[in-house]
């Protein structure tokens, strides 16, 4: 069923999109289960899950860290670590420098929506940390990402992801390489396509449910 439900999502896509299948609610075995399917991008958000499917899978999967990465914890997932989609504080970015042996790909990530209950920064402070970042040899921002509300109304889920398209689009006038978009998951993402994800993070339509 993986395998179906992947190809199934995989050729309503264009070749510059890039699924992360997430696989934080399921085991080794299924996450085996995916690679086998053609699946090389996976997304973990706790630290246990990330080291558990990072060493099971063959090297020429990349797992990416989604979730809230504390400052702390950088150094036990730094030397594995290839795309960090939740950088929005300096002090993780520190820490990066200090641990890892290669450069990490990251999104800043923006709470476009404003929930009081998501992580990110706002729009107006992007662009002050991207300067902050210029510095860091290891931290290398290669796109925005941000979590939509949990939400049917798709007039507020194409507000949110067309302000962050908008966001990337100002950026880049003095940022040319901060291409990527990671944002829409299994509930939304074909929305997010519209407005131009390059990076959607799919669970349950491709894993199954829980």
């Amino acid at each position: 069923m993986i395998k179906e439900n992947f190809n199934a999502i995989k050729e309503k896509l264009s070749d510059d999109v890039n699924i992360i299948v997430v696989t934080k609610y399921h085991t080794v075995e299924e996450t085996l289960e995916a690679y086998e399917a053609g699946v090389r991008d996976f997304g973990e958000n706790r630290i246990e899950g990330f080291l558990e499917k990072r060493e099971a899978l063959p090297e020429d999967a990349n797992v990416h860290f989604i979730g809230t990465l504390q400052s702390r914890k950088v150094k036990d997932i730094a030397g594995s670590m290839t795309h960090l989609h939740s950088l929005d504080r300096e002090s993780v970015a520190k820490k990066i420098e200090q641990y890892a042996e290669h450069e990490v790909k990251c999104f800043v990530q923006v709470n476009v929506s404003k929930e009081s209950s998501k992580h990110g920064l706002s729009a107006d402070e992007v662009q002050p940390f991207l300067e902050k970042l210029s510095s860091y040899g290891k931290v290398r921002v290669i796109g925005l990402m941000t979590m939509a509300p949990l939400t049917e109304d798709e007039e507020v889920l194409n507000d949110t992801f067309g302000r962050l398209k908008e966001l990337r689009d100002e950026l880049q006038e003095s940022y040319p390489e901060i291409t990527e978009l990671s944002m829409g998951m299994s509930n939304d993402y074909e929305i997010a396509l519209d407005h131009g994800a390059t990076y959607i993070r799919i669970g349950s339509k491709i894993m199954g449910s829980r």
